[in-house]
């Protein structure tokens, strides 16, 4: 079903694994990992640095590093592998001018030897930026929330088997697969209009030249009948495109969040954080594409099982 090799210089091993390989993916802001535990074997050299590769039925699923491992008497070694996305982590200082997120994507993975592969062009250029004393991923997810404000489209950056990737969401579907009411075993839903929800946009830019303030404004009369007035407010230093992005923040923020958990589903390679899978559960009425947030594969000797965090909106 499934095959683990380490990769120490010029020599390939294929330890025995002991109990259940978990690879877990993370839409924001952490690296996929892969943790298990093999027995420790005279002819196994296991060291921090070295390359993992994990494949399920032939199909590449997971390449990494070694950056934990734990030996106890009982003879097992239980290891932490990252994908590249690990060195993301490092800190630095980022300042660029009319750039688009996806070119920015390509420097820092330019400057800090990561491989790359398929990076898609996000379109909006970001006039001016300056990012100091902050994760790499923080730099970059900086600019994909820039990009999503002013154009309104999402993008997912994740470690496709040893090469960074950034692809559009909507490209991320998983075909021929529903998940809900047939493949999972129990769930946890949730509703809000608590933690990211607006009906009121108001953005404002103080004009230097006429010495007034600009306002930019977007609001749904229907909804704050509802709700109350719920208002996202922010200055922009950019007038050219405010109108737009205070549109844009509607669309995005004028909606009850959905957010659900799926455990102990059938489990399905397709699936990794950043992808969109049908979910359908009947007896709370979804029935929708939804957004993973987070994605638990666990495999246990021929048995394959995942834990789903989705996000979706009304």
């Amino acid at each position: 079903m499934y095959e683990l090799f380490i990769h120490n210089r010029d020599d390939v091993f294929k330890p025995l694994v002991e109990g259940q390989i978990v690879w877990e993916t993370v839409r924001m802001g952490s690296p996929g990992k892969l943790t298990f535990n093999v027995l420790k074997d005279e002819k196994l050299r296991l060291e921090e640095g070295n390359a993992v590769s994990f494949r399920v039925n032939k199909a590449d699923l997971f390449f990494g590093f070694v950056f934990t491992k734990e030996t106890s008497s009982d003879e097992i070694i239980k290891v932490t592998a990252y994908d590249q996305l690990r060195y993301l982590m490092n800190k630095d200082f980022y300042q660029y001018t009319n750039k688009k997120a996806s070119e920015l994507v390509r420097k820092i993975a330019s400057d800090f030897s990561l491989r790359m592969g398929e990076i898609e062009d996000t379109g909006y250029v970001i006039p001016i930026r300056t990012r100091d004393d902050m994760t790499l991923f923080d730099i970059i997810y900086d600019a994909l929330d820039l990009t999503l404000v002013n154009s309104g489209q999402l993008f997912v950056l994740f470690d496709d088997f040893g090469k960074l990737s950034l692809r559009d969401v909507g490209k991320m579907k998983v075909p021929d697969l529903v998940v809900g009411d047939e493949r999972s075993q129990d769930y946890s839903f949730k509703t809000d209009i608590d933690s990211d929800t607006y009906n009121k946009i108001k953005l404002v830019h103080e004009n230097e030249d006429s010495g007034k303030r600009e306002r930019y404004e977007a609001i749904d009369s229907s909804t704050m009948n509802q709700w109350g007035i719920l208002q996202y407010y922010e200055k922009v230093t950019d007038a050219s495109n405010a109108k737009h992005k205070a549109d844009t923040l509607l669309k995005l923020k004028n909606r009850i969040n959905k957010t659900l958990q799926l455990k102990d589903c059938l489990g399905d390679t397709g699936v990794r954080a950043g992808s969109s899978v049908m979910t359908l559960l009947s007896d709370i009425g979804v029935s929708q594409y939804m957004l993973v947030e987070r994605c638990k594969h666990v495999f246990d000797n021929d048995e394959h099982i995942m834990t789903l965090d989705l996000r979706g909106a009304i």
